[in-house]
């Protein structure tokens, strides 16, 4: 296959992924099977692109070939006939899994995906991993780093979770509510953006397909629920970290640290929409994500690095500590306190982290620790935790940061 079609190629099935995993539930009734008619979407694709070349409108013509493939799949198979035929009566029911009729309705096919995948029938766990695999395109590699879990757990959670819809005919019907889904929807969202934001794995650093279509979707969150303070938390909270997009990587896609980032070439826009959702969010309760948009806000005001308010942060995060003590949310304050109070004071907070069985093997903390060895001038101590960060990151450009800081914590 040619580079450029093979480009065009995985940059339409990356951006249609969930569409035509939505369309092709709507004929086939079956999420694996529909999963399966979308691959074989790409197979047909990988044969004649390269021979007839790339559709003027790629995304289209997949979606249309995968339609095809549906209904013909469909028309072909007996036994697909037949429970089509058994369960039509659900679906010509008005009642039959209905909201009531005060509920909001959702004309976005990838949001009602979504949805559905929340379907209270499944446990939280398999909700947010079916819908990661569903929705965000995440592969059960991506969704276990995600979740510091084995990859056959991830699988197991996703083909029970389609099983389990399979059982019960849960379709994909129109009016599809958010009542009693708000919850692992927001956490699908947040989960789908962090691997935009910062991707796990691969050469890049970020993939912006996915952390502006979380964006979007928050936003449509906050339209169909606008009285929910976390909706617009969410939104608040992708707003402040987008508006930093075009200044959180060099030309050769090695990360740049907030300090070092263009604030003029911030996006002022989002930063506004950010404050908006952010005011909006206050007329809640103090939730973790609240918290967290009002950490984001303290990052994305300030007109300079100098001006942070750390103290500020210090406090937002014991406030946040004593709603949702995680590790990770620690480590993050362990940065806020070396950087209010100076590295020596945050390095002991790093050093009982680092033997945190869920931060030990990832390369954050010892990151973090290093750069805080670093700038206490202990560069024995810095070279060695950089080291040790190198032999766990997964993101090559993460990884390429990571040596480069090495070499100049050696230079010191």
């Amino acid at each position: 296959m040619t580079a450029p079609a093979e480009e065009a190629l995985t940059a339409a099935f990356r951006d249609e992924w969930p569409r035509l995993i939505a369309a092709a539930y709507r004929v086939v009734g079956d999420l694996q099977i529909a999963e399966d008619v979308v691959q074989e979407t790409l197979l047909v694709a990988l044969d004649r692109w390269p021979l007839q070349g790339v559709p003027d409108r790629p995304g289209a013509w997949l979606m249309t070939a995968c339609r095809n493939r549906a209904r013909n799949l469909v028309r072909d198979s007996i036994r697909e006939q037949r429970r089509s035929e058994s369960v039509r009566p659900l679906m010509d029911n008005p009642s039959a899994g209905a909201p009531g009729a005060d509920a909001p309705q959702i004309a976005d096919d990838q949001l009602r995906l979504m949805v559905m995948c929340c379907d209270p029938l499944l446990p939280p766990d398999s909700q947010v991993a079916l819908t990661l695999r569903m929705v965000g395109g995440l592969t059960t590699e991506e969704i276990a780093r995600a979740y510091h879990l084995p990859t056959a757990v991830i699988a197991q959670r996703v083909v029970r979770a389609k099983r389990v819809l399979r059982q019960h005919r849960v379709f994909l019907g129109d009016d599809a509510g958010l009542q009693g889904r708000l919850s692992p929807v927001i956490d699908v969202v947040y989960l789908v953006f962090n691997e935009g934001y910062l991707s796990a794995n691969g050469q890049a650093l970020t993939r912006g397909d996915l952390a502006f279509e979380a964006r979007r979707l928050a936003c449509l969150l906050t339209e169909l629920a606008p009285s929910e303070a976390d909706a617009w938390a969410l939104r608040a909270l992708l707003s402040f970290h987008l508006s930093r997009w075009a200044t959180r990587a060099r030309a050769d896609g090695a990360p740049i640290t907030l300090e070092d980032q263009d604030r003029g070439r911030w996006d002022t826009d989002l930063i506004a929409d950010g404050m908006h959702a952010l005011e909006q969010a206050r007329h809640g309760r103090r939730s973790a994500l609240v918290l967290q948009a009002e950490l984001a806000a303290c990052h994305a005001v300030p007109s300079t690095f100098a001006a942070t308010d750390w103290k500020s942060i210090v406090g937002l995060y014991d406030e946040l500590m004593s709603v949702q003590d995680s590790p990770v949310v620690a480590l993050n304050r362990a940065v806020a306190v070396a950087m209010a109070d100076g590295p020596t004071v945050g390095l002991p907070l790093l050093d009982r982290l680092a033997d945190n069985e869920v931060l030990r093997d990832s390369h954050r903390v010892w990151a973090v620790r290093a750069d805080l060895h670093r700038r206490a001038g202990n560069r024995a101590a810095a070279v060695a935790d950089y080291d040790r960060a190198l032999q766990l990151v997964t993101n090559q450009a993460e990884r390429q940061y990571l040596a480069e800081a090495r070499l100049r914590a050696l230079n010191q």
